[in-house]
């Protein structure tokens, strides 16, 4: 059965274009396999905690001394096995000052582990999680693909970065820019995601 992981950072609420997109993007992909299995986060409504000193030593070295430990190895388990059992990762990935919201980086924080979703070789850093793909969602209010403000944008290339670290290389990138450019420009820049979007997913 094939599976997608659909995760939601917005913070938006239901007027966020991300989770618009990324909803119509799921869809899609159930019209075209109706025993498609879903597994979804809304890491908004209901964050990962950041890593501190105590919980970080859990997630990446595996101790387990306090209760704390305990349930943030637990929470990375499970977000792990969640990203292994799926074929198609779809994340709705808004702007936010430049980058990705911090409860989509605390995701990643969870997720890669040495060993687990990548491993360290005398040729370097591999990603273990090879053969799936991913749909990144972005949203954003200005204009960063292109033009001066592209030196501005860390959003893309760290997304990019982060999935490439596990071994998901197949990646595309639909973008909602402009948004703040008015009403028009919003609606344009719907309109141009979703017709991307109809040709990816």
């Amino acid at each position: 059965m094939a599976t997608v992981l659909v995760l939601n950072s917005s913070a938006s609420g239901p007027d966020s274009v991300s989770k618009q997109l990324v909803r119509s993007t799921v869809e899609r992909l159930h019209s075209q396999n109706p025993g498609l299995r879903v597994i979804e986060r809304d890491l908004d409504a209901n964050p990962i905690p950041h890593l501190n000193a105590e919980t970080t030593a859990a997630v990446r070295a595996g101790v387990t001394e306090t209760p704390a430990q305990r349930e943030a190895l637990a929470l990375s388990n499970a977000l792990v096995d969640e990203l292994k059992a799926a074929d198609t990762i779809v994340i709705g990935a808004p702007m936010y000052n430049f980058g990705i919201p911090s409860t989509l980086k605390s995701w990643f924080d969870y997720v890669l582990r040495a060993g687990v979703t990548f491993r360290y070789s005398e040729a370097g850093p591999e990603g273990l999680l090879k053969g799936k793909r991913a749909i990144i969602v972005e949203s954003r209010g200005g204009l960063y693909s292109s033009g001066p403000a592209q030196a501005m944008d860390s959003q893309e290339p760290h997304l990019r970065t982060m999935l490439g670290f596990a071994g998901i290389t197949e990646v595309t990138f639909i973008r909602a820019e402009k948004l703040g450019y008015g009403p028009e420009s919003r609606e344009e820049a719907i309109r141009n995601a979703n017709a991307e979007l109809a040709l990816v997913a």
